[in-house]
């Protein structure tokens, strides 16, 4: 069956009460609303195919990469304040210049989340060009179906994606065409309606983008410290002391191994699948060092098997470090995380006395110490550790304990800010989502 055949089967399928849960007052008694197929609301434009190389920042026409709709933008595309790539007009052709209100989208992606990303076009002044480029569709809305401000909105209804997600093709990357983005249904309220729904997530935009620059800050405020506070490549004194250490003498150079024991993750069968049970010791993974997330574990192992690798095993305040693929991520095993075993991706630091283990972590994170650990992995796309022993023989700059816990203590201070700030933008993030589903109608399938 073709895509545009499930896709009319999906939609014959489905019987719905077109009405949101949450309505301003003013609507309550608008009754349902219209629901037609996305050939019928949008006219395709044409869009240029130029890869990234033939950017920059020197052209004459903004260009709208596909991969930007992914990383940069959400929802909307602003043009009076954005950072947009430009490309010059000699190196495309027939392609349709953008207008305010269009909608863009990116037909492929890596993730299913990220399927037909969208963006609305804003901010364009008389006189500017704009082109969409390889791998977006640009659809727009000649028959004035939606008032500015909500189509951006359209793809980000849980129904609208549901269909997306199962009309879109692909193993590794995941792909939609014209053919059956035309056959997806959307919502039609009235304008008034429309506008007033866009307004009221605008405001909570708006919130959410102060958050972010906020966080933003607090994250560039802390690199810009951590320079400050750490020697430079080829130095052993750093810019900027605490006023009780300005005379405290170089820091003092030292061996990894002089600061760390080392155990790498079990190797062979130790840990086959076939040894997992249910409920047991907890199996730290490479995701562990990545996303410092210690609620959430895959596999677990019997208490005789755990015994029989306890030299593997997690004690609080050791780091673990992620040494296959995602290279020197690290984390901090906290004091209620669960007794378990590391795996073979990682790489269990145990830091030794007289040393302050927050203030090491940060020491191993420094860009120019990042270098030196990836120099000592080898592989093409997924990197590994070559061995213990010459990471062992890595040299670091390191001041006296006290100085080490005046550092640490200051970067745990942003950390606690930074940690705040992210909860309450994700707060906020989830806020929108569920108001979003409040006010758009849930469109739930029939029974077949």
């Amino acid at each position: 069956m073709s895509n545009k055949e499930n896709a009319t089967t999906m939609i014959q399928a489905t019987q719905r009460e077109l009405k949101p849960r949450l309505r301003f007052p003013e609507f309550h008694d608008a009754g349902e609303w219209e629901e037609k197929r996305l050939e019928e609301m949008f006219d395709f434009q044409s869009t240029a195919n130029n890869s990234r190389a033939d950017l920059s920042n020197a052209g004459d026409t903004f260009y709208i990469h596909y991969g930007d709709i992914h990383t940069k933008f959400h929802q909307y595309i602003d043009f009076s304040k954005d950072t947009i790539p430009k490309i010059q007009s000699r190196l495309y052709r027939n392609a349709t210049f953008l207008k305010n209100g269009d909608l863009v989208i990116a037909d492929a992606s890596e993730d299913t989340e990220g399927i037909a990303k969208a963006v609305e076009v804003r901010g364009l002044e008389n006189g500017v060009n704009a082109i969409s480029g390889l791998h977006t569709i640009l659809l727009r809305d000649l028959r004035q179906n939606y008032v500015n401000g909500f189509k951006g909105l359209l793809r980000e209804i849980e129904t609208v994606k549901k269909q997306i997600k199962r009309l879109a093709v692909g193993a590794k990357v995941y792909s939609v065409s014209k053919t059956v983005l035309k056959q997806v249904l959307l919502p039609l309220p009235s304008h008034p309606e429309q506008q007033k729904i866009a307004e009221c997530l605008s405001s909570i935009d708006e919130l959410i983008a102060s958050q972010t620059q906020k966080l933003v800050t607090l994250k560039t405020h802390k690199k810009g410290l951590i320079q400050q506070l750490f020697p430079a490549e080829g130095e052993t004194q750093p810019k900027l002391r605490f006023p009780e250490f300005c005379n405290a003498g170089e820091w003092e150079e030292k061996d990894f191994g002089e600061i760390c024991n080392f155990v790498r993750g079990p190797f062979g069968g130790s840990l086959k699948k076939e040894i997992f049970v249910k409920d047991g010791y907890a199996i730290y993974e490479q995701s562990h060092a990545i996303h410092q997330d210690f609620d959430s574990f895959r596999y677990y192992i019997s208490e005789d098997k755990f015994n029989e690798l306890k030299r593997f095993s997690v004690q609080p305040d050791d780091i673990i470090m992620s040494c296959s693929g995602t290279m020197g991520k690290f984390a901090i095993i906290p004091k209620e995380a669960k007794t378990g075993v590391i795996n073979q991706a990682l790489l269990k630091l145990t830091v030794k006395k007289q040393l302050d283990i927050k203030f090491i972590k940060a020491i191993l994170e420094l860009p120019s110490n990042q270098e030196q650990l990836l120099s000592q992995s080898a592989g093409g796309a997924i990197k590994n550790v070559v061995s213990v022993g010459q990471i062992k023989e890595l040299i670091f700059c390191i001041p006296s304990l006290q100085e080490q816990q005046k550092i640490a203590d200051s970067l745990s201070s942003i950390d606690e800010l930074i940690t705040a700030q992210t909860q309450k933008l994700g707060t906020l993030k989830i806020h929108k989502k569920g108001l979003m589903q409040q006010l758009f109608p849930a469109m739930e399938e029939a029974s077949s």
